[in-house]
């Protein structure tokens, strides 16, 4: 791991322990163990660091290179889809503090205007690998399809994290199933 993975993982603990208030480069410091000074010696401002976790949420969410092929290499099913979803928001639950992070993230975009263009450019980078996955996968449907499951489980993800006894969350699997049959295959 490098040290800016390090200092990414221990920002983003941070981050979502404390929030952006708590978000400082000595925080960060602190929680990684490392000597004072070095997260700013990475990060020069508090922009490049938020940049920077951003960036790190998703290459920790993401499958790694093997997992990925193997994926990409399965048979382009509806099985498959709900199996890409499903895994997807097990990954996310497997590490909650990731995607909490991120909603602080988006959450001070609004307040921050200088934060949006470069949350903007990591998201859509996720996303691109997202559509570029799937065309190399040759699952059914498109960017569209890919655009609206991503607003469906980014909204489940954020349900299941912050408030699962609002809704009937009962069995997140099947309900993962149900969008991408309504959503993918307009079931």
């Amino acid at each position: 791991m490098t040290r800016r993975d390090e200092l990414c993982d221990a920002g983003l603990a941070v981050l979502a322990a404390d929030g952006l208030r708590g978000l400082t480069h000595r925080a960060v410091d602190t929680e990684a163990g490392l000597p004072p000074g070095s997260c700013s010696n990475v990060f020069r401002s508090r922009a490049a660091l938020l940049e920077g976790l951003a960036t790190r949420v998703f290459e920790r969410l993401t499958p790694g290179h093997d997992e990925l092929e193997t994926e990409a290499a399965a048979a382009p099913t509806r099985a498959q889809w709900v199996h890409l979803m499903q895994q997807l928001v097990r990954r996310v639950r497997a590490q909650p503090h990731l995607q909490l992070a991120l909603l602080e993230l988006r959450v001070e975009s609004t307040r921050r205007p200088e934060l949006v263009e470069p949350l903007t450019a990591v998201v859509h980078r996720a996303f691109e690998a997202d559509v570029a996955f799937h065309e190399r996968a040759g699952l059914p449907g498109g960017p569209d399809e890919i655009v609206l499951l991503h607003l469906a489980i980014g909204g489940l993800i954020t349900d299941v994290l912050t408030l699962p006894d609002a809704l009937p969350l009962d069995d997140v699997d099947a309900i993962i199933e149900r969008l991408v049959d309504r959503l993918v295959f307009g079931g």
